[in-house]
């Protein structure tokens, strides 16, 4: 056996070596175009294909906080080749030289592929993300229970630095990084470590009585915290299935609970003509979308080989043409199923609720327990979190509902902002709250095909004329 797994590694590093030296003899070739397009920059990436390419190129985009509003992807013939059109936050086209010249050199030559990890979301500076700790969560939500998680980390000396939350069907996944309260290090101490984890699991389970129900892990570095979230709620989603808990039946109620906020309609086709499974997806539009559905197939090990992505208006359509990393031949209607609920899953799980609040003062220690507190006590639940630390300041975000998931009243927000102070904590209205209530309801029947029809008439020209792919209906 021992020989069989040696034998089995030579080989995969063969293959990983084989891939690297086609990527050094094929460096990848980056474009960007500001004059083929009146509304949008495009950004052209060529570059011989490599399974986690397209993920790559999209949190590079994503990350840079830029909105990708078409995106046209092939990558048949062991070559890959995209084309997205990028505008910047405030819906214009990319004219800050520093921002195109972050473009070239992450995705450019010598850096595609082999580059460190990505900038997460979670901005901390550089130099001190060595001397954190990364904490990661999963539990059952209810009202206050961040507060209780950023009570007993203050109680035990750990100093936030920063934190990402979301929360959905009934569950809460947090990303959370600390230093040592007095030494602003990395907490070391294994015995403390532990400590940290019994308390913060206790907290996550609350009156529950299954050890599964909750999670508290220290890990050993989160190269994007995106991606690591999305992995944690699909792998705690996936427990619970197998368990025989809340899964399926929790997701049931819980899509029936956000039907106000726009289903996201996802059909899953065999496409056996060509060998692919055809994915279709329409749902409001909001950023990081393309990240979501992309690293979703990644996770899942399927390859994307042609894709075309339209995001106008209010509303977000994609296709995908996929077949699975192991299994080529095609896909069962398990698996079709089963690829169905993750993706809408992962495009619900980061759609906000509720009252956005910004808070923006200088940080100290215990922060994030008091105002968490503050919270907890005037009956605001947060539902998502992205909580920063730029240099001496605290610059956080928390979307609230009231405790029982609807809207917060006027009265306690004010009074929330009169205890922590107006001049540090803002309110910012949603502007894609409206979208909500007309969002796309889930296909039925014959609305499955239907639904690809509507991108395909839009965007297969784009393929055709490429002799890549044709017509599966």
């Amino acid at each position: 056996m021992m020989a069989c797994g040696s034998r089995s590694r030579t080989n995969n590093e063969i293959v990983d070596e084989y891939q690297k030296l086609v990527l050094r003899m094929n460096p990848p070739r980056v474009t960007v175009d500001n004059d083929s397009d009146m509304t949008a920059t495009l950004v052209k990436v060529d570059s011989a294909n490599k399974y986690g390419t397209l993920l790559e190129v999209v949190q590079v985009l994503t990350d840079l906080k830029l909105t990708i509003n078409r995106a046209y992807i092939s990558s048949d013939g062991e070559w890959f080749m995209d084309v997205f059109h990028v505008v910047d936050q405030d819906g214009n086209k990319l004219y800050d030289g520093q921002v195109i010249d972050r473009i070239e050199q992450s995705l450019g030559a010598g850096s595609l592929s082999f580059r460190g990890p990505p900038e997460r979301l979670v901005a901390v500076e550089a130099e001190a993300e060595e001397a954190q700790t990364t904490i990661e969560l999963v539990g059952r939500d209810r009202p206050g229970l961040l507060s209780e998680v950023f009570a007993v980390l203050t109680d035990l000396r750990c100093n936030i630095v920063a934190s990402e939350v979301w929360t959905h069907d009934g569950r809460v996944a947090a990303l959370v990084y600390v230093t040592d309260a007095d030494t602003l290090g990395a907490i070391e101490d294994p015995a403390r470590l532990d400590t940290v984890k019994r308390l913060l699991r206790h907290v996550l389970r609350g009156s529950s009585r299954d050890k599964k129900a909750a999670r508290a892990a220290i890990s050993a570095g989160v190269e994007h915290a995106q991606r690591r979230l999305h992995q944690m709620m699909q792998a705690d989603r996936s427990v619970r299935r197998e368990g025989g808990g809340e899964g399926e039946r929790g997701e049931a109620s819980g899509a029936r609970a956000r039907a106000g906020a726009g289903m996201p309609a996802v059909a899953v086709e065999d496409c056996a003509e060509r060998g692919y499974t055809l994915v279709n997806v329409r749902c409001r539009d909001r950023p990081k979308l393309l990240f979501d559905t992309v690293c979703t197939l990644t996770d899942m090990q399927y390859v994307v080989f042609h894709g075309t992505v339209i995001a106008e208006g209010s509303e977000a359509y994609q296709e995908y043409y996929i077949r699975h990393l192991r299994h080529l031949a095609g896909s069962s209607g398990e698996d079709r199923d089963r690829l169905c609920r993750c993706l809408e899953a992962a495009i619900q799980r980061r759609y906000t609720e509720g009252l956005r609040l910004e808070l923006c003062c200088e940080d100290r220690v215990g922060l994030l327990s008091d105002v968490t507190r503050i919270f907890r006590e005037h009956g605001l639940s947060v539902t998502h979190a992205e909580v920063e630390t730029r240099g001496a300041q605290a610059a956080n975000v928390f979307y609230v509902v009231d405790a029982s998931g609807e809207p917060v009243q006027g009265q306690a927000v004010d009074a929330v902002r009169a205890e922590i102070g107006e001049q540090f904590l803002f309110v910012r209205e949603q502007h894609d709250a409206a979208a909500g209530a007309g969002g796309p309801k889930s296909p039925v029947g014959g609305g499955r095909r239907s639904l690809g029809n509507m991108i395909r008439s839009r965007s297969e020209k784009f393929l055709y004329n490429l002799g890549l792919i044709r017509s599966c209906s």
